[in-house]
């Protein structure tokens, strides 16, 4: 009763039955504080509650809902009427009927053992059919139905073994008993083959094994106030049906009361709801678990599963983790805040660049202007106005030419830039060593080597880039597993190598044109640039050193964002850096922008 258990298997004999009933009211003892509660009783075919003269009074409600295996049988009406007219006399062969008979209706045969007021006489026409069922149940059990077979098969063996015999029983009728006794070893060999219909209609026979060919059928005990029951057959089981239709349930089961109608469970703890998983606990039944939460990312959607699951490819667990949600579809769009601002932000200072670009053609006699090849000026305005453009690549919905086209556009466009910004280091470097008297660089000083410094360089990159294309060109992809909630639309480069040594040959550009820059920072500034392009590619270095540990510890959308980010703000340090102060004389202090100023400075 202090169990959690609701069902509870009982194996026993019929005479350990009388105990089993007395169990349930335990708590009536004045020493016991266990209260009784419902429970399922599964019993054996041999579990009967008949014939215990000493319990009659005592209700039968504890098996209510309780089911039993019985032998399968079938109601013989003989058997019935048999009962109605069946009396008792004092014959020697009713001697174990009147035990019965006096248990039953408590009375007695014997006047003698009478003492008064004690028990009544036995008159031997009481009827069967007046006893509680909890007494006596005159329909016809399993068991009885058992034996009513075996019976009439040993009838039907010896009718068989007697008329192999008849030619002896003709000639001397006499000897029948004789020859009986004498043949009787024969009659196992008859029992084997016997096969007939009883009064029910059933056949009977004995299988290869010896066996009788029946099932059982699934009985549900219900009771009454009035101490009566009633056997309700809810299923059978079948040897002769398929494997996974042996036991059959056939009619609707009443449960014990306090389950109010419900399919019981019976287990040692409680339910583990969905979003979680049974775990057995050593030692214990399998009835007897722990429940644990689902790992992340896997789910179960009903109660006391057996295992997780993980969600497709394109779903993701809710919180409760019992149910799979379709994975939102996103990519860095122009309809959002951030592509909306980058987008703002790129255009902007592509058409800041126009204007620097616009300014230098419409200025390209002036001196500032034609000072370090006004060439490499115009050919890095450019660049540097494509550059801002690029990054349009980057924002909307990847497709295939979007993708080939991205990272590069992006490294020969950068590649060009700083190409022409070595280029224009280097003419400074060159020129002031050619001033110096018997210096072999003055064959060096001119536009050819500006010139072959960007097309070797650009050149460089655009090899690098058309082998990225032709082995392992990037293409439109899916990300599933970077953001658990989302399907992150972009492009898969394809080759990461290809990807990394194109920055990577755009590193080494920006530090060759850092370290000559720096070298001639100290030179004679009225036609030097170096100091500006020195602070301008500090500037690049510093964001593509940030890019790298940045990009690689984003995910979905957001990589792409923080590259945008990265060539607009390096691109924006060499617009701002090279180009300003130059724009600031040339617009606001024309007055400088004279060669006889700037000489004299």
């Amino acid at each position: 009763m202090r169990s959690r258990a609701n069902v509870v298997i009982i194996y026993c004999e019929n005479q350990e039955t009388a105990v089993f009933r007395m169990l349930p009211y335990i708590s009536e003892f004045k020493y016991s504080e266990v209260k009784r509660k419902d429970k399922i009783w599964i019993m054996p075919a041999q579990m009967e509650f008949s014939s215990l003269h000493f319990q009659r009074f005592q209700t039968m409600d504890f098996i209510h809902g309780s089911l039993s295996f019985q032998v399968s049988s079938k109601d013989l009406l003989e058997f019935k009427r048999f009962l109605q007219m069946r009396k008792v006399t004092l014959a020697e062969e009713d001697s174990w009927i009147r035990i019965f008979w006096e248990s039953a209706f408590q009375c007695s045969f014997s006047n003698a053992m009478l003492e008064e007021d004690a028990v009544n006489e036995c008159t031997g026409e009481e009827q069967l059919e007046t006893l509680p069922q909890s007494v006596f149940d005159t329909r016809m059990t399993g068991q009885s139905y058992s034996v009513y077979n075996a019976v009439h098969a040993v009838a039907h063996a010896l009718q068989t073994l007697l008329s192999s015999q008849h030619k002896w029983m003709s000639t001397r009728k006499s000897s029948k008993v004789g020859i009986l006794n004498k043949n009787v070893w024969q009659l196992h060999k008859h029992l084997r083959t016997v096969s007939f219909n009883n009064s029910a209609g059933e056949k009977i026979f004995f299988d290869q094994n010896g066996k009788i060919a029946t099932g059982f059928d699934v009985i549900n005990w219900v009771t009454f106030l009035n101490q009566s029951f009633h056997r309700v057959k809810v299923g059978k089981v079948d040897p002769f049906a398929p494997p996974n239709k042996l036991l059959s349930i056939s009619a609707e089961i009443t449960w014990p009361t306090m389950f109010k109608k419900v399919q019981p469970v019976s287990a040692c703890n409680d339910h583990c709801v969905s979003g979680y998983s049974k775990v057995k606990i050593e030692g214990k039944p399998f009835c007897c678990y722990d429940c644990l939460r689902c790992p992340e990312g896997k789910i179960s959607n009903k109660a006391d599963a057996d295992d997780c699951f993980w969600c497709s490819v394109d779903q993701y667990p809710n919180k409760a983790q019992n149910t799979c949600i379709p994975k939102q579809i996103i990519f860095l769009s122009y309809e959002e805040i951030l592509g909306i601002a980058l987008t703002s932000v790129a255009v902007f200072f592509s058409f800041f660049s126009a204007i620097v670009l616009g300014i230098f053609i419409k200025q390209r006699d002036t001196p500032i202007v034609k000072a370090n090849n006004r060439n490499l000026t115009y050919i890095l305005l450019i660049a540097l106005l494509l550059s801002f453009l690029c990054t349009l690549l980057f924002i909307g919905q990847p497709d295939q030419v979007k993708c080939l086209l991205r990272q590069t556009v992006f490294g020969i466009v950068f590649s060009v830039a700083l190409s022409c910004i070595l280029g224009k280091t280097t003419i400074v470097v060159v020129a002031f060593m050619a001033t110096k008297p018997g210096s072999k660089m003055r064959k060096w000083v001119g536009k050819r080597l500006a010139y072959t410094i960007v097309l070797s360089c650009s050149l460089v990159q655009v090899t690098i880039c058309s082998v990225w294309l032709a082995i392992s060109p990037p293409f439109p992809d899916s990300d599933t597993n970077s953001v658990s909630e989302e399907i992150v639309l972009e492009c898969n480069e394809g080759s990461s190598i290809m990807f990394y040594t194109v920055l990577g040959f755009m590193g080494f550009l920006t530090l060759i044109s850092f370290t000559v820059a720096f070298l001639a920072r100290k030179l004679p500034d009225s036609f030097n640039e170096a100091k500006f392009i020195t602070f301008s590619m500090l500037v690049f270095c510093s964001v593509w050193i940030s890019f790298v540990p940045t990009y690689l510890s984003t995910k979905g959308k957001y990589m792409v964002a923080v590259e945008i980010f990265s060539i607009l703000a390096s691109a924006a340090g060499l617009l701002v850096c090279i180009f300003a102060p130059k724009c600031y004389i040339i617009v606001l202090r024309p007055d400088l922008n004279r060669k006889e100023q700037l000489i004299k400075k």
